[in-house]
């Protein structure tokens, strides 16, 4: 988990130095932000599979499901965010904040997992 934390705040800093020089301040600040929830959320999803590792394939899927549905609802908070106040919310920064950090982690995760 350490591992993962360290990663995913490596990651956030990059999108949102990535977003302040392609767009400036306030993409930078919603990247930044973005990024935070993402890495929170991949957190969260690791903590659901770790009591189930070499559970049975139900119970793991079940976990593995919750985990889904809360990074279904991080890109429902990109709509939203992006939707109600597109100022302080770029939809593009918002966007690369999010799964700029949270694609990677996703990937590593997998290796996690085996």
């Amino acid at each position: 988990m350490n591992r993962i934390a360290v990663a995913g705040t490596g990651l956030t800093a990059l999108m949102a130095f990535a977003a302040w020089r392609l767009w400036g301040t306030q993409a930078a600040t919603a990247a930044g932000i973005f990024g935070a929830v993402a890495l929170a959320i991949q957190l969260a999803a690791l903590a659901l599979l770790q009591p189930v590792k070499g559970a049975p394939f139900a119970k793991f899927m079940g976990r593995w499901g919750a985990g889904m549905g809360l990074r279904f609802l991080g890109i429902v908070a990109i709509a939203l965010a992006a939707g109600l106040d597109r100022t302080h919310f770029p939809p593009l920064a918002t966007a690369l904040g999010f799964l700029g950090v949270l694609l990677p982690l996703l990937f590593y995760e997998v290796r996690l997992i085996r």
